[in-house]
C-alpha cells in the first residue's frame, strides 16, 4: 500500500513513516522541506521525500496519485504572521482534501486537537475545527483524530520541558488551579493511525485519543525532572501571566516554550473532547503509561536552550 503524509518530516509524520515502512508499506513524505531535525527518515527503505506546499494543489494531486491513503499531519501551533492558522489549517486542508479526491485516494485521515471547536475565541482551536469539517464533508472515506498531548522522541513536550529545566531551576504551572492532562505515547498514536489507513478501521468517524493515565502537568514535570536529575521549584501562576509569556516567546523562539494556543489548552485541561465524539474501540485504546522509562526514551540530548532556539525562523 502507498500512503502520502503531509507534514511528513514533522513529529507525528516521522513516527508514522517509520511504522508504515517497517510494515512494508510505501510512503511519500511531503513537507516544505524546512524540518531537518531527523533527516534519516528520508532515507528509510520504502520512503521518498517530496518538497511541496499545501497551497500547491496541482503538485499535491501529482504526489497523491497512486496513493490509497493520505495522512494529513501538517500543522502549526503559533502564527508567524496574522492569518497563518487560516492559511495552513483551513486553506491547506481544503487543498489536501481536493487533491486527494482528484487523485482518487481511498482514505483521508487528519490529526486534530482534542478540544478543537468553533466559536471559542482561540484561532488555533477554531481553525483546527474548520479543518475537521472540511475532511468530514470531503466525500472521501475519512477518520478525524482529536488527540491530546502527544509525547515521544522529537516531540515538543519532552524536548522543551527538559531544556527548560536545564535552563531555569523552576517551573510555573498554568493557572492557580491546575487542570489535568492525559499524555499519549506517540507509539500509541501511530498504531491507531495505521489501523485506520491500512486496515480501513474507524471509517467515517471522529474519534478522541487520550493516554491511559490522568495527572497534573506539575506531576509530569516532576517525572521528567527526576529522569534528568533536576529538582525544580514548582509553583502556580495565573493564566494571564502565561498569556504574556507566550506572547513574548512566540516572538523570540523558533518553537516557543509555550504558545497562546497551548496556554488555552492547559488552562482548560486536556482530558475530555469538545464537542463530544466517538471513543476508540478497546483494542485500539492507548495503553502506554507516562513512565520514567518512556520519558527516558523520548528525551533529547541533555542541556539548556541555546541561541539557536532563540532565533526566530
Amino acid at each position: 500500500m502507498k500512503i502520502a503524509i503531509t507534514g511528513g518530516t514533522g513529529f507525528i509524520g516521522r513516527h508514522l513513516t517509520r511504522e508504515l515502512t517497517a510494515a512494508g508499506q510505501t510512503v511519500v513524505l511531503i513537507s516544505r522541506g524546512v524540518d531537518d531535525r531527523d533527516p534519516t527518515v528520508r532515507e528509510l527503505k520504502g520512503a521518498t521525500f517530496a518538497a511541496a506546499r499545501l497551497d500547491d494543489e496541482s503538485k499535491l494531486v501529482e504526489l497523491f496519485t497512486g496513493c490509497e491513503g493520505v495522512a494529513h499531519c501538517a500543522g502549526i501551533n503559533r502564527e508567524m504572521k496574522p492569518g497563518d492558522f487560516q492559511r495552513v489549517h483551513v486553506d491547506g486542508t481544503r487543498h489536501v482534501a481536493n487533491a486527494a479526491r482528484r487523485a482518487g485516494v481511498r482514505k483521508l485521515v487528519i490529526t486534530s486537537f482534542l478540544r478543537a471547536r468553533p466559536n471559542c475565541g482561540s484561532p488555533y482551536h477554531e481553525s483546527k475545527w474548520a479543518a475537521e469539517e472540511i475532511v468530514r464533508n470531503s466525500e472521501l472515506d475519512y477518520t478525524v483524530f482529536k488527540s491530546g498531548m502527544i509525547y515521544g522522541k522529537g516531540d515538543h513536550m519532552l524536548d522543551h520541558l527538559s531544556h527548560a529545566l536545564f535552563t531555569v531551576p523552576a517551573f510555573a504551572s498554568v493557572g492557580l488551579r491546575e487542570k489535568p492532562i492525559r499524555p499519549i505515547a506517540v507509539a500509541d498514536m501511530v498504531k491507531i493511525m495505521v489501523a485506520s489507513l491500512v486496515e480501513g478501521r474507524l471509517s467515517r468517524q471522529t474519534v478522541f485519543i487520550v493516554g491511559p493515565e490522568e495527572l497534573l502537568l506539575s506531576e509530569a514535570v516532576k517525572r521528567v525532572a527526576s529522569v534528568i536529575g533536576k529538582h525544580p521549584l514548582i509553583f502556580s501562576l495565573p493564566v494571564a501571566f502565561h498569556r504574556c509569556l507566550a506572547d513574548f516567546l512566540e516572538h523570540v523562539m523558533k518553537i516557543p516554550l509555550i504558545s497562546q494556543a497551548q496556554v488555552t489548552m492547559l488552562a482548560e485541561g486536556i482530558v475530555q473532547p469538545s464537542p463530544p465524539c466517538d471513543a476508540l474501540p478497546v483494542d485500539l485504546a492507548p495503553s502506554i503509561p507516562f513512565t520514567l522509562s518512556e520519558i527516558r526514551q523520548g528525551l533529547p540530548p541533555p542541556g539548556p536552550f541555546t541561541k539557536l532556539d532563540l532565533m526566530r525562523l
